[in-house]
């Protein structure tokens, strides 16, 4: 009896953002992120009615925690319903669909009133409606959209309009209406209690990478690195002072069904170096790397923000052209088996005259790095003679711990081309128990000065093989693939030969 008279006596409160505390947000470079956020709660015994109107407009309602930090209060939620379908006046059109409502028409110096029944509001929902509702509903309004269903159609005086005839004056709101995203709780708490409640949640919509910068002088590859951390916020929510962290690692995180295809403290050298204060510190977390902004700062909804958080300066790398001259069709060979290609006589024959631009550098300490670099973009510029930067090409990176090798496809030469040929091929007709297969391998070099191409040749056909008959030297560099190197003088060519025998 008691329990039910403390039920009767349950109130509603309402959490007024201006109440909040600073968020703190850990965003992980997957697209999502943890939010946390303390509030002032105050509950009298028994079952309270809790609106909390501050949350994303993609917050995974089952990841929701609420608590009390200091333990003291114990908390449960009989109940929670997570509302994401903020007023609006499209919203408001669907609701109203099949009715007629007043709408007002301004023309120069005079307004009227017309009424106009909605055949159609052309409403389409917030994304969020694909993890809401599920990916073939927000697909069928997305088409809908797509093919022009998005756009009303009022019937006025008898006759349809596609569009609104004008402003809509709709009746006045229902006590069910909320204006934003919004979290209702059920709470039951055996004492009257007031505290500084703790919230955390998952939300979608939020995501970061990193950004690099490398420029080279006119001459030589020594490069100045500057990485940038870009932050995009598209959460519907905009958080103000907040205290970020930002986790590199690849997170196991299990998507809905219906999900979007969406330190120890370590700085740079440089950074040290120069006496700088860093923007952003880095240490091993777990099994990943977690790098903390050391200001609170301001991420308003859809915007993209960035900070500074590693440069060096003499960063030695080294260029390096590469030459792989067997061309595959992926559409020739589309459902093939293994065993099939091999035995195609063409297999590998047609010719790619391109030769690649690799760049290379070291991330260790004695290269001026040494540090755990995230996955992301790497912008290559070169100083002109006029000192202006020039663009030279782009390429991404994965996560690349400390003392590894970063190595990066640039573009294709401009002045140095290469050929490729078969000039034999030999089949066991009898047995079928081996093949031979010769090839040549011209590279032409036009610039001014020499350089070095690295020409890969990939031994497809089986498993068995050996290199017979090579004019150059060769290493071996996986179970199929060799390289021969060879230094082309200026205006130069060299041409490589060789035959490769398997068995089996």
């Amino acid at each position: 009896m008691r329990r039910l008279f403390l039920v009767l006596l349950a109130i509603f409160a309402f959490v007024p953002a201006a109440l909040a505390a600073e968020p703190a947000l850990t965003i992980y470079n997957q697209n999502f992120a943890v939010v946390r956020q303390t509030f002032p709660l105050d509950l009298r015994a028994g079952v309270n009615q809790v609106r909390y109107t501050e949350t994303t407009a993609f917050l995974e309602p089952d990841s929701v925690i609420l608590r009390d930090p200091s333990g003291h209060v114990r908390l449960q939620i009989l109940e929670q319903n997570y509302r994401n379908d903020p007023v609006s006046q499209e919203l408001l059109l669907s609701l109203y669909e099949g009715k007629t409502i007043d709408f007002l028409i301004r023309e120069q110096n005079a307004e009227r009133i017309v009424q106009g029944k909605i055949i159609r509001s052309g409403y389409v929902p917030h994304r969020a409606a694909w993890q809401q509702y599920g990916q073939p509903y927000y697909q069928a309004q997305m088409a809908m959209m797509q093919g022009g269903a998005s756009q009303p159609i009022i019937e006025v005086e008898g006759k349809l309009r596609f569009g609104l005839p004008g402003q809509p004056l709709f009746p006045a709101l229902a006590d069910d209406n909320i204006l934003k995203p919004a979290l209702d709780w059920r709470i039951e708490t055996d004492r009257e209690s007031r505290f500084d409640a703790e919230l955390s949640y998952l939300t979608g919509g939020m995501r970061w990478e990193a950004d690099y910068n490398l420029v080279a002088p006119e001459k030589g590859d020594v490069l100045d690195l500057v990485g940038w951390v870009t932050i995009d916020n598209q959460t519907g929510k905009t958080f103000e002072n907040a205290k970020i962290k930002l986790i590199a690692g690849d997170v196991s995180k299990l998507q809905p069904a219906q999900a979007m295809e969406a330190y120890d403290v370590v700085t740079s050298r440089a950074e040290v170096a120069g006496g700088m204060r860093p923007v952003v510190t880095e240490k091993s977390f777990d099994e990943y790397h977690l790098y903390s902004l050391l200001r609170p700062t301001t991420l308003r909804d859809r915007e993209t923000k960035q900070v500074e958080f590693v440069r060096s300066a003499g960063v030695k790398a080294e260029r390096l052209y590469v030459y792989d001259g067997a061309w595959i069709d992926p559409n020739r060979y589309r459902g093939w088996n293994m065993e099939n290609i091999r035995q195609d006589r063409d297999y590998g024959t047609r010719s790619n005259p391109k030769v690649w631009v690799m760049q290379e550098f070291k991330n260790t300490e004695a290269n001026g790095l040494g540090i755990p670099l995230p996955k992301g973009r790497l912008r290559f510029y070169r100083r002109d003679d006029d000192g202006r930067l020039e663009f030279t090409g782009e390429n991404v990176i994965d996560h690349t711990p400390k003392d590894e090798k970063v190595r990066v496809y640039t573009g294709n030469a401009f002045d140095i081309v290469g050929e490729r040929s078969r000039t034999n091929f030999r089949l066991d007709s009898v047995k079928n128990e081996w093949m031979d297969e010769s090839f040549e391998i011209k590279v032409r070099n036009h610039k001014k000065e020499p350089v070095e191409v690295r020409v890969v040749e990939h031994l497809y056909r089986w498993t068995n093989w050996e290199v017979r008959l090579a004019s150059h030297k060769w290493i071996k560099t996986d179970a199929q693939t060799v390289e021969f190197r060879v230094t082309l003088p200026p205006d130069g060519e060299q041409v490589i030969t060789y035959t490769a025998h398997y068995w089996w």
